[in-house]
């Protein structure tokens, strides 16, 4: 069983609300990335509805830098719970963070696979994919006030 709360050594202790900032600053940095990858989505986007060829390079970026975006979302949700359960010895301090945060990762498991639907020619699933980025680029800097409720 592992060592929680009061179990822990007192060095972990020590360190638990510094892994809970350095939980915050890297999903603040996901943020950033988000944003950055959805700005690629949306180059992607008008130079289609323009009637233009978009750019290989920037369609294979986008879609290199997706999944690695979404895996390190999951790790640091996983991070996030780890951190607090150590910390606490349960999940649910916080349940508006814990929920909103689990609402995330829900949402990132539809965008991919949204974007595992994507046909050249088809719109259906592009639509949901990019209903589903706006989404998550709504939530997440909800999320990141509530991760700021809770250090502070």
């Amino acid at each position: 069983m592992l060592p929680i709360g009061e179990e822990l050594p007192q060095t972990v202790r020590l360190l638990i609300p510094w892994l809970g900032l350095g939980h915050g600053i890297f999903m603040a940095l996901l943020l950033v990335m988000f944003f950055y990858q959805a700005r690629l989505g949306r180059r992607i986007r008008i130079r289609r509805q323009a009637g233009e060829s978009p750019e290989g390079a920037i369609i294979r970026r986008h879609r290199r830098l997706g999944p690695w975006l979404a895996l390190l979302c999951l790790l640091g949700f996983s991070g996030g719970l780890l951190i607090v359960f150590m910390n606490m010895g349960r999940v649910a301090v916080h349940p508006p963070h814990l929920l909103l945060g689990l609402a995330i990762i829900l949402t990132l498991g539809g965008i991919y696979a949204a974007s595992r639907q994507i046909r050249p020619r088809e719109t259906l699933w592009r639509h949901r994919h990019r209903r589903l980025g706006i989404l998550l680029l709504s939530l997440y800097p909800v999320q990141l006030l509530l991760g700021l409720v809770v250090l502070l």
